[in-house]
């Protein structure tokens, strides 16, 4: 080891510069991480592989500038020196994490190289020389030993867009070539054309860094140590800025957990109020906001909004005034890929057009304009693509991006599910050979079959247990199964629940873990799924299907059968034989007793299938019977009761969709919830109790009050009290809130006391204090996720630290030890960050595919465009209306954009007049020159639905009032289950012409294949499983969440 010294030049928090000298080791031995090297050097961690070409090392502005390139995946054998990741240090944290993932992640043939370590590839600074010209000095030093390292065996290839270094090196070593990005892509990746175009875009976007215009737009940002300094005085506020989906142009908002505790005046946030005030922030960016003084305060404008609204319009009225500020200094960039729309050519944009410089529209109306640049300007008119913010300048009114690859023509089905998919940074490719390789095998010619010494090791219940599934119909991931039987003459029961043991299978840090983590959840849109494991664990190995032998995870109780009292209980690693695969409505009639054919019992003969049918009819009794008694327990804390719209899928014989319909719900239903739900709570006390700091729990915080201000005053409209200081008096008062007349009115009030609740999130145990740890959804005071480890990792995570809470307990050690409460935190964000990703992306392909359904029906004729609405809540200008038969929430205006009313004729035919409109809390009066018209909350309307089509956004539904009284259908009975099979036909059939047109056109290329998994639309059964927030403010939308387990 030699001894030096590194000389560098800070800057202090004054702004002077400040020479520090720091000793500096030099090592002869420093890992080089290849498979060629025949020095013995460590190979912990990732190796590249030495059946390639040659190796690459980037140069450190490559790293800055082109790291995206560099993410590829075919790109093989990259060198990353530790001189390249310190520049990319230098340009932000942000980056460096980006390329710290890159270098861990091993479906990426890429390492680091510690070049400044090695005593030969070490280069100190010269006097007079630039730092750029010593990191490329230092980089081809690192080339060069990396050659002779391997003793010439594997060539080396420096890429650069440093010419002078071109001509310079290129010369020097004849195993060691340096030349520049593009010459590279072009020789080495020729059919890599998306890379190319990357290149290209970004390549632009450094050409035309300086911005064109001179004049100031914006303030400039504090520096960093002021921002600082202000947060911690109290000068400043610090949160994540949220625009408004409904007014982006006027209003933003500026959200943290914390501003409350501080300063109440705070609770509902701080206002940012148009785009100067928001000062080149984006949304979701962490800023920092100074107050305003009160006499500029605004409030939050109440009417409905249906076009875009000036910032200096003062025509609409608004809330108390609350506080306000504007953005003095950005924290940390919310940067993510942006689905944009190229506008259609006209003469606006002509003369940016002749210079390749557009500015396109971003999906989400939130974001601002991009300014990109171009050569493909006239063909992509009318397509989506995706791009990236790079700069935004303090002299431009947009920011500077570049585009990365192109999503297809607007409009186009496969366009807008990866333009949602890509708007929610939803990734998910198929499953690569590595990962696949991985896998067990199970086919014809070579059966998977039990291991007998994993047998040995596990509790055999195959010949005791009479164990069977309860599941949606044609249900192919069947997670958990259940079991109960009696003991000990009768004197006691067990309770068994059995759930698919997925770790078994999925290693620890193996490339299907990895991909299952990054995904962190199954992600159900409406026509397709994407699983978050291969198809040979998700829907074979790993799922309970009947009458196979499959390893499982089991939660056994053993209750006394009187008190049904817990004596005892068991966990461990069980082998099952599922009896019967049994579908929700099987069950219940099994229940009900009455006549039902079970498949498993449809070949034996009289005798024995009465037999059996009896035994398994005992079974689903003493089922209910227990899971009536764990609902009591748990409704006698406070748990809460909450509504939704629940759908599943009618599906054929051949799985094909042909009807969508609300669920039914059944008394099983809760019993198998209640089932779950248990085995959850025994699994999050047994791992909390073994591993207090570093658990992964689930929980639910208590809402905030004030969220409950909308369902206090409307239950109030319709002579409802509501009581919400604890869950137990919410819950009680919403069971007396029922209208005989109208059973809609509780179903209302449901759904809003769900869109008033917080949302309930994945936490590590060493994060929160005890008191936290409570779910107030479930009224349990631990929970955690268990039973689901096929379509949710955590449940994965949960199953590993339950393993090792047994081998524990057993004095033995953990086959790998858990991880700190530290990441156990990071991961919990991260899956709380992708399940929220998972309910948007949802929602919005259902949103979608409700537009498909509208969007080619005459709504003027088409008695399916006309349906029945339920007002529950009133605006300054309108109402928001629920659709029951369709699932539909939106605004209906009672005042349109050109000032004329709604006004009613005797027989409740609506038609617009000229008038006015005035707001009561309960009700809204329309009066015109044919008089006056009232519409209450929970009054049924008349309201024909039609679709606004825009060619850079999302289409939405449109809803007008024609009748100030209820629909009724020609079958009010069927209307519902009629007009969801007419739904779903109708997407039926739209991808069915898209499969056609398919085979019609070229193959599609690689850009648009991307996210396709499974493209068949026939796998909405999940929806079985799925709640729905069917009624939700649209001043609270964001705030909405799944209170559920």
């Amino acid at each position: 080891m030699i001894k030096t010294e590194k000389v560098l030049h800070l800057k202090s928090s004054r702004g002077r510069t400040v020479r520090v000298v720091r000793e500096h080791y030099l090592r002869e031995r420093v890992p080089c991480f290849s498979s060629l090297c025949q020095a013995d050097c460590e190979k912990d961690g990732k190796v590249l592989p030495g059946d390639l070409t040659h190796y690459v090392v980037p140069d450190a502005e490559v790293v800055v500038n082109y790291l995206e390139v560099l993410e590829f995946p075919e790109l093989q054998g990259v060198v990353i020196t530790q001189t390249a990741c310190q520049a990319l240090h230098s340009k932000g944290r942000r980056f460096y994490n980006r390329l710290r993932n890159l270098l861990k992640d091993p479906r990426h043939d890429c390492v680091l190289f510690a070049n400044e370590f090695q005593e030969y590839s070490y280069c100190p600074r010269e006097k007079g020389e630039s730092q750029e010209k010593w990191q490329t000095r230092c980089v081809y030093a690192a080339a060069v030993w990396y050659y002779d390292h391997l003793a010439g065996l594997m060539n080396v290839v420096m890429i650069t867009e440093d010419e002078e270094a071109v001509s310079r090196f290129s010369s020097l070593n004849s195993g060691v070539f340096v030349i520049r990005v593009q010459d590279y892509l072009q020789n080495f990746w020729p059919e890599l054309k998306a890379a190319h175009e990357l290149y290209s875009a970004i390549t632009q976007v450094l050409q035309e860094k300086e911005g064109e215009d001179s004049q100031r737009e914006f303030s400039e940002h504090l520096p960093a140590e002021v921002l600082e300094a202000g947060i911690k005085s109290g000068r400043f506020i610090q949160g994540t800025l949220n625009v408004s989906k409904h007014r982006p142009q006027n209003e933003a908002f500026i959200t943290n957990q914390g501003l409350s505790t501080k300063n109440p005046d705070l609770s509902s946030g701080v206002l940012v109020f148009g785009s100067k005030s928001r000062n080149r922030a984006v949304h979701g960016d962490m800023v920092v906001v100074e107050l305003l003084p009160k006499s500029e305060w605004r409030g939050k404008v109440t009417a409905l909004t249906e076009r875009q609204v000036d910032e200096k319009s003062g025509d609409e009225s608004e809330t108390k005034a609350m506080p306000t500020g504007r953005v003095v200094g950005i924290l940390q960039r919310n940067c993510r890929d942006y689905v944009v729309t190229f506008p259609p050519r006209d003469g606006t944009q002509s003369q940016s057009r002749n210079s390749q410089r557009i500015l396109v529209i971003p999906w989400d109306r939130r974001i601002p304009k991009i300014r990109i640049s171009t050569q493909q300007a006239d063909a992509l008119q009318d397509h989506r693509l995706v791009v990236r913010i790079d700069s935004w300048p303090s002299t431009s009114l947009y920011p500077n991006g570049h585009s990365v690859r192109v999503l297809g023509r607007a409009g186009e089905l496969e366009t807008e599910v990866q333009t949602i998919l890509m708007e929610n940074c939803i990734h998910v490719p198929p499953f690569s050979e590595a990962q696949l390789r991985e896998m067990p095998v199970n086919s014809p010619e070579n059966p998977w079959t039990v291991d007998p010494a994993e047998a040995a090791e596990r509790r055999d219940l195959r010949e005791t247990h009479l164990v069977f599934s309860i599941d949606p119909r044609g249900c192919e991931d069947v997670d958990d199964t259940l079991s109960v039987r009696s003991l000990a003459g009768g004197k006691l029961l067990e309770l068994g629940v059995h759930i698919a043991d997925v770790t078994h299978f999925v290693s620890e840090g193996s490339l299907t873990d990895l991909e299952a983590r990054s995904r962190a959840t199954t992600y159900y849109l409406a026509d397709r799924r994407h699983d978050m494991l291969p198809a040979v664990l998700s829907a074979d190995l790993c799922s309970l299907l009947g009458g196979v032998d499959r390893y499982a995870m089991s939660v056994l109780w053993e209750l006394d059968a009187q008190s049904l009292a817990v004596t005892k209980v068991w966990f461990g690693r069980t082998l099952i034989r599922s009896s019967y695969q049994l579908h929700y409505e099987l069950a219940q009639a099994l229940l009900n007793g009455k006549e039902a054919e079970v498949p498993e019992l449809a070949r034996l003969d009289p005798e024995e299938r009465d037999t059996k049918l009896t035994e398994l009819t005992e079974a689903l009794e003493k089922l209910t019977h227990i899971a009536r008694h764990l609902r009591a327990q748990r409704d006698r804390g406070g748990a809460l009761e909450l509504e939704g719209v629940e759908v599943r899928a009618q599906l054929d014989e051949e799985k094909n969709i042909t009807a969508l319909v609300p669920r039914q719900p059944l008394e099983v239903h809760e019993t198998v919830a209640e089932c779950m739900i248990y085995a959850n709570h025994w699994v999050a006390c047994k791992i909390q109790e073994v591993f207090p700091y570093q658990a992964l729990l689930r929980r639910h915080p208590p809402p905030r009050q004030e969220l409950f201000s909308q369902l206090v005053d409307t239950a109030q409209a319709r002579g409802f009290a509501m009581d919400t200081r604890t869950n137990k008096a919410l819950a009680d008062s919403l069971d007396r809130a029922v209208d005989p007349q109208d059973p809609l009115v509780n179903r209302l009030l449901r759904m809003m006391a769900t869109q008033a609740m917080s949302q309930a999130v994945y936490f590590s145990t060493g994060a929160q204090p005890e008191d936290q740890f409570y779910h107030y959804g479930l009224a349990l005071d631990r929970y955690t996720h268990f039973t689901s480890p096929i379509r949710r990792y955590a449940d994965m995570v949960v199953h590993r630290l339950l393993t090792a809470a047994l081998q524990v307990e057993q004095g033995a050690e953990p086959a790998k030890t858990p991880a700190g409460n530290k990441d156990v935190e990071e991961l919990a964000e991260h899956i709380n960050n992708k399940n929220r990703a998972a309910q948007r992306a949802q929602n919005l392909s259902i949103g979608l595919f409700q537009c498909l359904f509208f969007k080619e029906r005459d709504p003027e004729i088409d008695p399916h465009c006309v349906a029945d609405g339920i007002i529950y809540a009133i605006r300054d200008n309108g109402v928001l209306v629920f659709i029951p038969e369709y699932g539909v929430k939106g605004p209906v205006y009672m005042r349109n954009k050109e000032g004329r009313v709604v006004s009613a004729g005797p027989d409740g035919t609506c038609e617009w007049q000229t008038g006015s409109v005035r707001r009561y809390t309960d009700h809204i009066i329309t009066t015109s020159g044919s008089g006056s018209a009232t519409f209450r909350l929970f009054d049924h309307i008349t309201v024909r639905i039609s679709v606004l089509s825009t060619n850079c956004h999302a289409d939405t539904l449109n809803l007008e009032v024609i009748g100030n009284k209820p629909h009724h259908s020609a079958a009010p009975q069927l209307a519902s289950s009629q007009g969801r099979s007419q739904l779903v036909q109708e997407v039926v059939r739209l991808a069915e012409e898209a499969q056609e047109k398919a085979v019609q056109r070229p193959k599609l290329p690689r850009e648009e294949r991307e996210f396709q998994q499974s493209k068949a639309p026939n796998l909405y059964s999940i929806l079985e499983e799925i709640r729905e927030l069917a009624l939700m403010d649209l001043e609270t939308a964001s705030r909405v969440c799944a209170t559920t387990a």
